[in-house]
């Protein structure tokens, strides 16, 4: 695992793993690069460079006190792909990641990206505004930050045993497995960091990013997403978007890049080398 350092100080750790076409994640919250650890298996057997970073304040990156939100996570990736010298990459990005995505490409151009897939991803916008009426209370995520302020580690572990994996549906089949890998990758990250994120992914409002970006789009998000409401999202997105192709997944929660791998992975492969 490599670091680079931001122009603000902040220490960046990334893992960047084969030869070939780079595919670049970014993770969701409060997680790492680790989760996307079946993905970049998948990819790397497959020729492909794989490139994904622990988001400042997250995992093994610095746990700084201040620049969580959506352009400081959009300057950092843009730092990486500069350090890196990324060129006709690939960015897919999960949940707060897929913000990042479409900030990134927003603020810093295309330049380097050739297409971009979003997967249970939060634009165009997830909280209530008289703009943008179906969204999220904002008292929803009041109450996420006054769980981790209360308590981080029970918050977290109920969180991912619960909605985060669609654990809680009947007949689901829990894995205590990835539930404590969740668990293990939310606490190596900092308190602060994911408690100033729970209002970058929230109220971040990413419809003028969306437009501007004219590269294709893959927008993959399940129906059964209990953490990023399908309706108010994926579609949404899909509609600003000037080349974007919309996928559903009946019954699929919002991990599914975890507990739906298979399928996931496929359509990625298939979108990639169309």
């Amino acid at each position: 695992m490599g670091t680079i350092t931001t122009k603000d100080g902040t220490t960046i750790h990334y893992k960047d793993w084969g030869e070939g076409r780079p595919l670049v994640f970014s993770h969701g919250w409060p997680l790492s690069a680790d989760d996307w650890d079946t993905q970049m298996l998948y990819f790397v057997r497959r020729g492909y460079r794989v490139i994904a970073h622990d988001r400042r304040g997250h995992g093994r990156s610095a746990q700084t006190a201040s620049g969580h939100d959506m352009d400081h996570y959009a300057d950092d990736l843009a730092a990486l792909m500069e350090h890196l010298r990324i060129e006709e990459a690939v960015h897919i990005g999960h949940s707060t990641g897929g913000g990042e995505v479409v900030r990134y490409l927003g603020r810093h151009g295309e330049g380097r990206v050739a297409k971009a897939v979003l997967i249970s991803a939060v634009p165009p916008l997830m909280v209530k505004t008289p703009a943008n009426p179906g969204g999220l209370a904002k008292e929803v995520f009041d109450g996420l930050q006054a769980r981790l302020a209360a308590n981080r580690s029970q918050f977290y572990h109920d969180l991912a045993a619960g909605p985060f994996y669609g654990f809680n549906r009947p007949g689901a089949q829990p894995s205590q497995a990835v539930v404590w890998n969740w668990w293990r990758q939310g606490m190596m990250g900092g308190a602060k960091a994911h408690y100033d994120g729970i209002v970058a992914f929230s109220q971040t409002d990413f419809t003028e990013d969306l437009k501007k970006i004219t590269v294709p789009v893959l927008v993959m998000h399940g129906d059964d997403d209990q953490i990023v409401p399908y309706a108010n999202s994926a579609p949404l997105s899909a509609k600003l978007l000037r080349n974007g192709t919309l996928k559903t997944y009946a019954g699929f929660p919002h991990g599914m890049p975890t507990t739906e791998a298979e399928t996931i992975n496929a359509d990625l492969l298939a979108f990639i080398e169309a």
